[in-house]
């Protein structure tokens, strides 16, 4: 045997190699995550994938509102077999009210003996095509795709097409193919692509709530020949923050045809990240012309996978840097959207493509109020505090300590000197029983700020604008609170963003992968929206924790940093993970939080008493997805 099962190497061989060369952690991250992951999705897949039987129900439902979509294909050289199967893939549809238009830039190519198209010569010479189904006036070579359409078109009126007299770039194909658009609503479709059978019925059943104007699904890669399924993209729910860091919705993606052309079509100045760019400017008109709040009825979000993705060869899904220049018209997008919503800020590209990082502007010098409970652990505040002063770019900041009953005469003689050595110090004593909810609303009391960051006293500050980078996002109209990334001292993650429903209560995600690592969809790395983060470092402004008066006491350990999160959302204000803030958090990866009856007690009362206030809330998080596992651990199938 060869072990050719992958080209060089087995499975096994792998796992036994990299066993011996690197011990069972590596084992885990190089194996696991890249050998298994693969066979387990697609196997996956193929269970949940929707039957005959199921198809053959769809195609007898009739909604109470039938809308016709368009599904708009700008084709370009496109390799012949692929062609049909893209087409094909939208004739199999189970919902039956619909229309492809075709626009085709590949006057003058030929066909080669493979199936694929070839450049060749011969151009119009206004870059206008006529009628649908017709030949443009003025193409001197026909173009290779043409006798196909006009084939498709023969069998099925619903097929329309239009062949160009130049290519005018993937905006202005995909702009004429929107000229022939009849229906209410539009699709777009890459035209090496193919959709699920069930695609178009699982976006009508979203579209029968009259108030929707934009639909996506999830999606996934495949292999060429179709035959294997991989990298499934499994999206959250609406998430603007998200979508600022890169675009996550990207296929299969429906608009209502109103918005898209108000919004005059794709723009060429974007080609590359033309969708991106678009879909910006179709959600800002949407969240004005029905306002921010409702964004959640109005841009719907259906946890399937109805979009497969082909892995072509030289194509950006296998091979990203085939496009550097679309992740440079990417940034620029997110940029060009950041200036029409008058929104202060810069995007920088990150090492990873097609991820971007918004930074933004800090409006005046508002002063933060940094409230750090204490009891005793005087090593552990003075490493927190001279790291914020000594590294922090952002000065405007004043410390509350709220000294929690300690016992050592150290620690007031620490707090004497920590104050005259610094003038924006003060020490404010709280002298009851320990409620940590209490004591974070009694030094907030103290607090003169603006805004407040609530943080440990076993944190240090790591990145320069940990402070500037969560005040930039906190000074946003929408945002209500913002949360940072903190790492375990041997480079772990500790808390990346919390999810909720886990065992009825909430988790965080991504704890104890490398500090460095991506995370699922890369979402470790860069700025997104939770319902929750920890209240280990959480900045709020003074005005929304006065709004909904503070933490909740009755949570005077566990839950109330995820119950205030929850009080701040029903404001309707986001809640933003900022991946960028970077902190150390001192606190034991081992440390037992219920390691006596009594204290596993009070946990799991005031777990039972989260879930009498949140448990319609935590029944689904809406920045997970339904496909996840809520037992195992988060991101799991």
């Amino acid at each position: 045997m060869d072990n050719s099962g992958f080209k060089k190497e087995s499975k096994v061989h792998k796992a036994v190699r990299i066993l011996k060369e690197k011990g069972p952690i590596e084992l885990g991250k190089k194996v696991q995550k890249k050998l298994a992951a693969p066979w387990k999705y697609h196997k996956w897949f193929m269970a949940q994938r929707v039957t005959p039987e199921e198809l053959s129900a769809q195609a007898q439902t009739h909604f109470e509102y039938e809308l016709k979509i368009s599904i708009l294909v700008p084709t370009y050289r496109t390799p012949l077999p692929l062609l049909r199967e893209m087409i094909d893939s939208v004739r199999a549809q189970s919902y039956a009210n619909w229309e492809l238009c075709i626009a085709d830039g590949s006057v003058g190519a030929k066909v080669n003996a493979d199936g694929s198209v070839a450049a060749g010569k011969g151009q119009g010479e206004n870059g206008e095509g006529n009628a649908q189904g017709s030949k443009a006036a003025g193409a001197n070579v026909k173009s290779p795709l043409e006798d196909i359409l006009a084939e498709y078109h023969e069998k099925d009126p619903r097929i329309v097409y239009r062949i160009l007299d130049r290519n005018g770039g993937i905006s202005y194909n995909t702009n004429r193919a929107l000229d022939m658009a009849t229906g209410e609503f539009i699709g777009l479709l890459d035209h090496d692509d193919v959709l699920e059978a069930d695609a178009l019925f699982e976006v009508v059943k979203a579209l029968q709530n009259r108030e929707t104007k934009i639909v996506y699904t999830d999606e996934d890669k495949a292999t060429n020949n179709l035959k294997k399924f991989m990298d499934p993209n499994f999206k959250p729910d609406f998430s603007i923050d998200l979508f600022r860091s890169h675009n996550y919705i990207t296929h299969f993606y429906v608009v209502s045809t109103e918005v898209l052309r108000a919004v005059g079509g794709e723009d060429s100045k974007h080609d590359g990240a033309q969708d991106y760019d678009m879909m910006f400017r179709c959600i800002e008109k949407v969240c004005t012309d029905f306002g921010r709040d409702k964004a959640r009825e109005i841009i719907a979000h259906v946890p399937r996978v109805l979009y497969h993705w082909r892995l072509a060869k030289g194509s950006t899904a296998e091979n990203p840097e085939s496009k550097m220049y679309a992740y440079e018209s990417g940034r620029s997008a997110v940029e060009d959207h950041l200036k029409r919503m008058g929104i202060p800020a810069t995007v920088e590209m990150t090492e990873m493509w097609g991820m971007y990082h918004t930074i933004y502007e800090v409006s005046g010098k508002p002063l933060v109020s940094i409230i750090i409970p204490n009891k005793d652990h005087t090593d552990d505040l003075d490493n927190c505090i001279r790291s914020i002063i000594g590294k922090s770019v952002y000065k405007n900041i004043e410390f509350v300590i709220a000294e929690n009953n300690s016992t050592e005469d150290e620690t007031f003689a620490y707090y004497e000197n920590i104050q005259k050595e610094f003038s924006n110090v003060k020490v404010v004593k709280w002298d009851r029983e320990f409620n940590y909810a209490a004591i974070n609303n009694f030094a907030a009391g103290y607090a003169k700020g603006e805004y407040c960051l609530f943080l440990n006293n076993d944190t240090e500050m790591i990145s320069e604008t940990a402070i500037s980078e969560m005040l930039g996002i906190c000074q946003r109209g929408d945002v209500g609170i913002v949360g940072a990334k903190l790492i375990y001292p041997d480079e772990s993650v500790q808390h990346a963003g919390i999810l909720l429903g886990f065992r009825g209560y909430a988790q965080h995600v991504f704890v104890g992968i490398g500090r460095n690592e991506f995370g699922f969809m890369v979402r470790a790395r860069i700025n997104c929206n939770y319902n929750a983060v920890t209240g280990a470092c959480l900045m709020v402004s003074k005005e929304d924790f006065d709004a909904v008066k503070g933490f909740s006491e009755d949570f005077p350990v566990a839950g109330n940093d995820v119950d205030f999160c929850l009080k701040v959302r029903k404001l309707e204000k986001l809640v933003v993970y900022n991946a960028f803030s970077e902190w150390y958090h001192y606190e034991s990866k081992s440390r037992g939080y219920e390691d006596s009856p009594e204290k596993a007690e009070r946990f799991n009362r005031e777990v039972a008493h989260f879930r009498e206030i949140w448990g319609d809330r935590i029944s689904r998080d809406e920045y997970y997805n339904a496909n996840f596992d809520m037992e195992n651990g988060p991101y799991e199938l």
